[in-house]
């Protein structure tokens, strides 16, 4: 009979709370589909004396994490720590260069580090597994790894952030504003107490950089990714989005324009018929675009204790089954430095939202502007109509390049009528 697996888990926060619960409960079925048993040895926390609500007695504690990379016991390190720097990185690098495995979930990490992480365990033939560092219920990672190996990948789209997609379907249904919708998410603990890491769009670009890494076999750069988040976004928006036939999601796309690597994080209008307008709340979807696969959509929860769990405990089924790849599907030999587009390249249809005074002249001096920078207006209509109050104007392009659309609403910005920026979103009919 073989021997068990043996791990240890740095970090009982919610997913490693989930994790040992997991695998406590599942045991008999990990065992039957690996082939061997799978044993905690011991786990690792800031606060040993926290209830946790999960038995952890028979479970060796360690003060120090770092002893887990250097204990001969282990066959895997499981890092839900978290952060870029510090103990997690120290961890998992220190873990590879001993030759031994590392699940992690840390999508900052990787995001960040990935690149000098994976020439580790490819050094010292370590696997480095990290399905659950991408929306946790959805095993894209895998996916892009093995299930599209064999595709030129050209497009991957994705809502990233169930946090956002939470709040702007709550939006949607009730008509609050995004800052009453927020503080309800951090009420239920689907937002943080400091949100900006899910509402300025940076969790999900740390996602997209895997996600291009993976589809184009490039390196990851998260500064090359260009981010926009959704705290711009008003109840109006939502509201004349629908009127259009439209919902707003908070969408990464990257992609591959005549051989330059595009990455975005942007609030978009998408059909709300679509397969991207149908996911609603926490869950997240990927959107793959394959030159023989052609488009594949799998839509899953994207966080929280139970499908991010999952994930890692899939990891250590592979570990198990003496399964595993490099980590972004390819040799880091094989890696190239991207070449990196700029998104004001793209074209596309777009939506823009202006508020201004209700005075005679000012859509004339709007399209002036559209014009004046090639921007061909669909439709145009205004909302509402109080001489002594702003009213809106809502305004849809058809195809016009990125650049081309930004610069006029810049410049209509400065309009002395304008009373805010332009809200402009991205239509894409995905």
């Amino acid at each position: 009979m073989p021997e068990p697996f043996r791990i240890g888990i740095a970090g009982l926060g919610t997913v490693g709370v989930g994790l040992v619960e997991l695998l406590q409960n599942n045991a008999a079925l990990i065992h039957k589909r690996a082939g061997r048993e799978l044993e905690i040895v011991s786990v690792s926390a800031r606060d040993r004396g926290k209830n946790r609500a999960v038995d952890l007695t028979s479970y060796e504690w360690v003060d120090n994490v770092m002893v887990m990379a250097d204990d001969d016991r282990l066959d895997a390190v499981v890092e839900l720590i978290g952060g870029t720097e510090g103990v997690a990185r120290g961890l998992v690098s220190r873990t590879l260069s001993n030759g031994r495995a590392v699940v992690t979930a840390n999508k900052a990490l990787l995001a960040h580090h990935g690149y000098e992480l994976a020439s580790i365990a490819e050094k010292n033939h370590a696997p480095l597994m990290c399905e659950a560092a991408v929306a946790g219920g959805i095993p894209i990672i895998k996916a892009l790894r093995e299930g599209f190996s064999a595709n030129n990948i050209n497009a991957v789209y994705g809502i990233l952030n169930g946090t956002c997609n939470y709040i702007l379907t709550t939006m949607r249904e009730t008509g609050q504003s995004f800052e009453a919708v927020l503080q309800e998410a951090q009420e239920k603990g689907y937002a943080e107490s400091d949100p900006a890491f899910d509402v300025d769009g940076v969790d999900a670009a740390h996602k997209l950089c895997l996600i291009s890494a993976l589809a184009f076999g490039v390196k990851p750069e998260i500064e090359q990714v260009k981010t926009t988040g959704i705290t711009h976004i008003t109840a109006k928006d939502i509201l004349y989005a629908q009127e259009l036939g439209y919902r707003v999601k908070l969408l990464g796309m990257t992609r591959n324009l005549r051989g330059k690597i595009i990455q975005t994080i942007e609030p978009c209008l998408v059909p709300d018929e679509g397969p991207m307008g149908a996911v609603e709340n926490v869950f997240n979807a990927v959107f793959v675009e394959g030159d023989f696969v052609g488009d594949s959509l799998s839509v899953g929860r994207g966080a929280g204790a139970g499908p991010t769990a999952s994930a890692v405990a899939a990891d250590l089924v592979d570990l198990m089954r003496a399964i595993s790849v490099p980590v972004f599907g390819i040799p880091c030999a094989a890696m190239q430095e991207a070449d990196w587009g700029d998104s004001g390249d793209l074209t596309g249809r777009f939506y823009m939202h202006l508020v201004v005074s209700d005075k005679p002249g000012v859509l004339a001096d709007v399209s002036a502007i559209m014009r004046d920078h090639g921007v061909s207006l669909e439709a145009v209509a205004q909302r509402g109509r109080a001489p002594d109050k702003p009213v809106s104007i809502i305004m849809s392009t058809h195809k016009v390049k990125q650049a081309d659309i930004q610069n006029a609403a810049r410049i209509a910005a400065d309009l002395p009528m304008v009373h805010t920026p332009p809200c402009l979103l991205r239509i894409e009919n995905i």
